[in-house]
């Protein structure tokens, strides 16, 4: 790597601050920049370590009955402490990576980076929750905007990440078994209005809502619904790993076996 100053700041309004500077970058878990400051792809001259924020840390339930999540909360915390009332977010947490990624990686680094293969996005998406930076609240369908492209301004920090609790879920993932990257995951969510089905690992323009999954399964909500149903191959991720066609393929597959665990 190369020289850097590191900035520990205690307060969000102290890390706004800090990111003002010329090429400063934010720091989570380090579980993506670290890597990419290795290969010296990216070089800022300052990161903003945001590991010492208490107020963007922890889990909680809301006046209103969502789960509340600290953009600064490691894995393995989200993975322990959601357990109670969102069980398949929670196992989605603890089955990111493996020990080290979990009690390192944090939720608002993965939304941060949105990178097309994470395992978060899906749960965002799929649950149809609200990102809450240090400026405004951001509805995950306005989120996400491609590979690695999220809605953030420059500067912009994660604070909470807000989830509606639905009746019944569950994330089912094909991990590449090197990383345990999504080659292709899944998130199903039923809610009282609907059904709502999230893609990861799959698309070149990362995750996504598979809306006729979404309508079958808002009016039978089995397996069966999905007879029939299959995504284009066009635009999914073609690599040494598989072709766009397995992976489209993989789609269905793993809709189905998420539906069946949610049950």
């Amino acid at each position: 790597m190369y020289s850097f100053d590191v900035v520990r700041p205690a307060t969000v309004a102290d890390a706004i601050e800090a990111l003002a500077q010329d090429e400063a970058l934010p720091l989570g878990g380090g579980q993506t920049l670290i890597p990419t400051l290795k290969q010296r792809l990216s070089s800022p001259s300052v990161l903003v370590s945001l590991s010492g924020l208490a107020e963007i840390q922890g889990v909680c339930k809301t006046d209103d009955g969502k789960l509340a999540i600290g953009g600064g909360t490691k894995h393995v915390v989200v993975a322990r402490e959601a357990a109670a009332d969102y069980p398949a977010l929670a196992a989605l947490a603890g089955n990111i990576g493996d020990p080290a990624v979990r009690n390192r990686g944090t939720i608002g680094g993965s939304l941060a980076n949105n990178d097309p293969s994470a395992c978060y996005p899906s749960a965002v998406l799929a649950s149809g929750a609200t990102v809450v930076t240090n400026k405004r609240q951001i509805a995950a369908d306005d989120y996400f905007q491609g590979m690695f492209t999220t809605a953030l301004d420059e500067g912009e920090i994660i604070t909470e990440v807000r989830f509606p609790i639905p009746e019944k879920a569950a994330y089912m993932k094909f991990e590449q078994p090197a990383s345990r990257f999504a080659l292709t995951g899944v998130f199903v969510a039923k809610y009282a209005d609907g059904v709502r089905v999230a893609v990861t690992g799959a698309s070149e323009g990362g995750v996504f809502r598979w809306t006729e999954a979404e309508a079958a399964l808002s009016s039978k909500f089995s397996p069966d619904a999905l007879a029939g149903l299959t995504v284009p191959a066009d635009g999914m991720i073609s690599d040494l790993h598989g072709t766009g066609a397995y992976r489209a393929h993989l789609v269905g597959v793993m809709t189905k076996r998420a539906v069946a665990a949610a049950h």
